[in-house]
């Protein structure tokens, strides 16, 4: 499955277009990791917790959009954005959306 943020898949050309495809994760916080991100939030520096659990949940949503696009029978998926949002107090939904088009040969 070819992925692209573009509107185009370079040196391809776009057969038909499949229509939205979508996938999303949330995500709740650990209790460890909130211990260890409020350190860091009053001496400063990077909260690689919440770093690495924004990485896990965009990778899980990726996943999940592919499988959508795979099951219309495509062949990538242009135009591809990710939204995050924050669903209920501790929890953060990542969404990754495109468009599942079939290329031509």
């Amino acid at each position: 499955m070819l992925l692209s943020t573009t509107d185009v898949v370079a040196g391809k050309v776009i057969d038909k277009t499949l229509g939205l495809v979508k996938g999303n994760s949330v995500q709740s916080r650990h209790i460890g990791r909130d211990m260890m991100a409020g350190l860091r939030n009053i001496v400063g520096g990077e909260m690689k917790e919440y770093a690495e659990m924004l990485v896990r949940s965009r990778e899980l949503a990726t996943r999940a959009m592919e499988q959508e696009a795979q099951r219309l029978g495509a062949d990538a998926i242009v135009a591809i954005r990710f939204s995050t949002s924050s669903v209920m107090d501790g929890t953060s939904e990542v969404l990754a959306y495109g468009t599942a088009v079939k290329l031509k040969g």
